[in-house]
């Protein structure tokens, strides 16, 4: 069962990487494609002698946010892979704890 979590959490932390990226990837081309320099693609623009200019910008700021905390929601996914990993069987315990296994707290030097 704990395996199964360990399994969904990791899917779950690879879809988060792959949307997020796919978004930010978006986001840029959007930016690329609606930018200052569709003005001078346009038709009228083209022409020889007409001035066009970009009369406004739109601000696409909270988007960058939500690419942002696209990414940092991945990290947190990761994180907590790490802790259902701990829980699993394929993580073995340290074995640091060699004189506790034999019987006891070993006696204090000098007695």
């Amino acid at each position: 069962m704990i395996k199964t979590d360990f399994v969904v959490t990791l899917v779950v932390t690879f879809l988060w990487l792959v949307s997020t990226s796919a978004w930010a990837k978006a986001l840029t081309d959007i930016k690329i494609a609606t930018g200052p320099s569709i003005v001078q693609e346009l038709g009228p623009c083209k022409k020889t002698g007409v001035m066009c200019y970009f009369g406004s910008v739109t601000s696409m700021g909270s988007l960058n946010v939500s690419v942002i905390f696209g990414f940092l929601n991945m990290i947190l996914w990761g994180g907590n892979a790490w802790f259902v990993y701990k829980e699993t069987s394929l993580h073995s315990p340290s074995n640091t704890s060699a004189p506790h296994s034999q019987g006891g707290i070993p006696p204090p030097a000098g007695m």
